[in-house]
This record gives structure tokens, sequence and C-alpha cells, in this order.
């Protein structure tokens, strides 16, 4: 399944120097069954935009783990209506 990720963290919360992004989620290679499709930022408004691969929402939360006391995150399944 894919999902869309939206994590969003206050100013106050931002991990610009406590690691970066990295620090708001498990290294991918650390969850099995999750795979890292595409990532954006939306830095000036402290949000991160995810598109992952999983089998279940668990596996996606497992991932978001991390940054649970520093941001919120909606998990949305989602479906590609473009491509193949």
């Amino acid at each position: 399944m894919l999902f869309l990720v939206t994590q969003i963290h206050t100013p106050e919360t931002c991990p610009i120097d406590a690691g970066g992004r990295e620090a708001l989620h498990e290294k991918p290679e650390n969850v099995p069954g999750l795979k890292i499709i595409a990532g954006y930022g939306a830095y000036t408004e402290h949000t991160l935009y995810y598109i992952v691969e999983a089998a279940d929402y668990d596996t996606v939360e497992r991932f978001l783990t991390p940054g649970f006391k520093r941001s919120t995150a909606t998990i949305t399944p989602v479906s590609e209506f473009f491509g193949e």
C-alpha cells in the first residue's frame, strides 16, 4: 500500500540543530517492509511530506516513532493515478 505522511513540528521543536529531519523518523533500512518512494520538505512551514510503501499502517507508525515527541503526523492511504 502507498501512504502519504504529513509530519508537522513547531519552530520550538524543530530538529534543525538536533540531527535534522532524520531525527523525526527511523532509518528506513531499520523498518522491515517500508520503502520511501519520495520525500519533500516545506521547511519554512516546518512540514515534511513522505510517500511511503508499506504493508500496513503499523509499519508506517514504526517509521515515525522517533518524531512522536517533536511532531504530529497524519498517515493517509493513497492510490496512484498517473503512471503505469
